[in-house]
C-alpha cells in the first residue's frame, strides 16, 4: 500500500472534522417563520365549520355582489360562462348523467357548503383572488346557495349557520381518510 493509499482515509477525516461545523450551519436561506407571521396564511376553513371567520351575508346582498363581481365570468344566472369566457356553472341541481366537469356544479356534486365559502375566498375573483371581504364571501355563498334551491331567499350564512346547510351530494363521496374526519 502507498503512502498516499494510507493517508486518504486521513484527510477525508480531517476535512470532515474542520468542514462539518461549517456545513451544519446551512445556507443561511430564508428565516423561520413564527405563527404570527402563518396566521394570515392559515385560512383553511373544514367541512363543520371550523376555522370559518367572522361576519354574514344574505342572498339579497349576494345578488349585487355577483352582478358587479361574478356575472362577467359565470353569466347573469350563473349557469355558464358569457362568449369567450369559459367559467364553470354555479346553477343547477340536475342529476349527474356521466364524470364530466360539464355535468357538475354546486348544487349537485359539492359535498358541503363550507367547501363554496373556502373556494370563493380563496379564489374568486380569478382575477383578484383573496380580496373578497368576508361579508361579501358569506353574501355570495347565500346567493350561489338560495340559487340552487338549498337556502331560502331570506336565510343569512354565518359562521354558525353555513356548516348547516345539507347539500344534496354530501353522501355521495367516499371518504379516504376517516379516521382523521
Amino acid at each position: 500500500m502507498s503512502m498516499l493509499s494510507a493517508m486518504i482515509p486521513t484527510l477525508g477525516l480531517a476535512l470532515f472534522v474542520v468542514a462539518g461545523p461549517v456545513l451544519a450551519e446551512g445556507p443561511n436561506l430564508g428565516k423561520p417563520i413564527d405563527a404570527a407571521d402563518s396566521a394570515a396564511w392559515d385560512i383553511s376553513v373544514l367541512q363543520d365549520g371550523t376555522g370559518l371567520p367572522p361576519g354574514a351575508g344574505t342572498p339579497a346582498q349576494g345578488a349585487r355582489i355577483y352582478a358587479e363581481k361574478c356575472a362577467q365570468c359565470h353569466g347573469p344566472e350563473g349557469k355558464g360562462g358569457v362568449a369567450g369566457v369559459t367559467a364553470a356553472p354555479l346553477i343547477g341541481t340536475e342529476p349527474i348523467t356521466d364524470i364530466s366537469a360539464a355535468m357538475k356544479r354546486i348544487g349537485n356534486f359539492w359535498p358541503y357548503a363550507t367547501t363554496l365559502f373556502d373556494y370563493t375566498r380563496r379564489a374568486m375573483p380569478w382575477q383578484q383572488p383573496m380580496t373578497l371581504a368576508n361579508d361579501e364571501v358569506y353574501a355570495l355563498t347565500a346567493y350561489i346557495l338560495a340559487q340552487n334551491k338549498l337556502i331560502g331567499e331570506n336565510d343569512a350564512m354565518n359562521a354558525e349557520s353555513l356548516p348547516k346547510v345539507k347539500m344534496p351530494n354530501r353522501d355521495g363521496f367516499i371518504v379516504r381518510f376517516p379516521d382523521a374526519m
